[in-house]
């Protein structure tokens, strides 16, 4: 319909108007007709985690990271191109990204040039074109600098951590956003391809498969990986060092590589070799592996204060580096990083569960009853601070009572429903939120409909209740 021929205008004043009227619907925070009239609003510049509200960004859902990153451990310089490749959940005026530190130099969305807007670890881009709800679309962020790591409310240190030689780059829960732009928040999985230029004689790591090593300018190496699985961003790791590095396979062909500063190779070497044999073991018990690649990365001690399960590729520091820890972490595979919690709420899933592989690994191949264990976790005073699915605060998140008495209610629930159920359980839990996320409500409606029964006085005591109770 043309309005000229209501108002009796001519051609050129109606599209002198129409133009006019365009540009102050614009400014107005509305949208041109490559829109459709479309009128969006600022996607939720956090999620309102309970312990992290400002992690995580709302309005769009991503589905693929391609990062290119070039780093010069010399002047500890890491300079990055993020391609974020999402799908819109609302009409979209402007979204955000979380990034901490770094600076951006341009941004655009769809090819076209974005306006960025920069508050803390807040990244504001406006596209020149609303998003309709359901669009695919991708943004792309250059961004460069000295990053710096975070510290946690416990006081432990994540994020990129530079090094003598190189970097190391851990991200539970929020150490992600000093080295990449994001969704950060472990509801918003996605597959990720990761290229990191450093080098050439240093080795650098990341999650998933090895696709490519090339040598680039300036005496360097460009290597790529690709993490094909769905995960969440506080599982992607860097490592660029020195590094002795073995490869072989595990399951049937899946690759597996383990990397280990030189000095650490020999008294390593022994329990590296045991990992294609520990998945194997814990492949019988939780389901098939859900991920098509392994491996592990152990550090001198010093860096890093904790082991952590990120994907497919956890990292240790020496001390931490024994069969426990390893059947711990690898555990996290299933439980974590696979079956991945809905807010951080829900961590006893991860941790719960990945204690209990400690327990069940023992009770199998150590002679100690998982009873034993239980007891010895129930005796222990620390663990009844407060609810494994209720923490009081942030820094509260990695205390015992997330993981004693979360593998405590695991274990309670075994007795109460039986070995067979409980199996059932294990690998049924693992398999029906296979590269998804899910909460506590899910998995304890997921074991009454598994056992068939109500479980209500198991969750309120173990769960959710206060203090210990009068018998284990």
């Amino acid at each position: 319909m043309h309005r000229s021929s209501r108002t009796g205008r001519s051609p050129r004043a109606a599209a002198v108007l129409a133009a006019a009227l365009t540009v102050l619907g614009l400014l107005a925070g509305g949208c041109g007709p490559e829109t459709g009239g479309v009128r969006g609003t600022p996607g939720a510049a956090g999620l309102r985690d309970p312990y992290f509200p400002k992690l995580g960004n709302g309005g769009y859902d991503v589905r693929r990271y391609a990062l290119d990153l070039a780093f010069d451990p010399e002047t500890g310089r890491l300079d990055g191109t993020a391609r974020i490749t999402a799908r819109a959940t609302q009409d979209l005026s402007a979204l955000n990204l979380d990034l901490a530190g770094l600076t951006v130099g341009r941004a655009s969305v769809d090819g076209e040039p974005a306006a960025v807007n920069r508050a803390a670890d807040e990244l504001t881009l406006r596209p020149r074109d609303e998003l309709r709800e359901g669009a695919e679309f991708t943004v792309t962020v250059d961004y460069a600098g000295v990053p710096e790591p975070l510290t946690d409310p416990d006081g432990s240190t994540e994020g990129w951590m530079n090094t003598a030689e190189g970097a190391v780059a851990v991200g539970e829960p929020a150490g992600s956003m000093t080295w990449f732009p994001g969704n950060h928040h472990p509801s918003d999985k996605a597959v990720y391809e990761i290229a990191l230029t450093a080098p050439s004689g240093l080795t650098a790591l990341s999650n998933g498969v090895r696709v490519s090593t090339e040598p680039v300018s300036g005496g360097r190496t460009r290597t790529v990986w690709r993490q094909s699985e769905p995960m969440a961003s506080y599982l992607a790791t860097v490592m660029i060092g020195r590094y002795a590095t073995t490869t072989g396979t595990a399951l049937d062909g899946i690759p597996v590589v383990t990397a280990v500063e030189p000095s650490l190779a020999a008294a390593t070497a022994g329990l590296r070799a045991e990992l294609p044999e520990l998945l194997a073991r814990q492949q019988e018990r939780f389901g098939p592996y859900p991920f098509g690649a392994a491996g592990a990365v152990v550090t001198t001690d010093g860096l890093l204060g904790y082991a952590l399960e990120t994907q497919t590729r956890p990292v240790f520091p020496a001390a931490a580096f024994d069969r426990t820890t390893l059947v711990h972490e690898l555990a996290h595979q299933w439980f974590g990083n696979s079956v991945t919690p809905e807010t951080w709420r829900d961590l006893w899933l991860n941790e719960g569960f990945a204690t209990y592989a400690e327990w069940l690994y023992e009770e199998e191949y150590g002679s100690v009853p998982t009873r034993q264990s239980f007891e010895a976790a129930f005796a222990e005073d620390a663990n009844w601070a407060f609810p494994p699915a209720d923490p009081p605060t942030a820094e509260n998140l990695f205390d015992p009572p997330v993981y004693q008495r979360g593998a405590m209610v695991l274990h309670e629930l075994r007795e109460t429903v039986g070995d067979r159920v409980f199996d059932e359980l294990l690998r049924g839990w693992a398999a029906k939120y296979r590269h998804a996320n899910a909460s506590t409500e899910d998995f304890t409606a997921y074991a009454e409909e598994v056992a068939g029964r109500d479980l209500g006085a198991l969750w309120d005591v173990w769960l959710y209740g206060d203090g210990r109770p009068e018998e284990p």
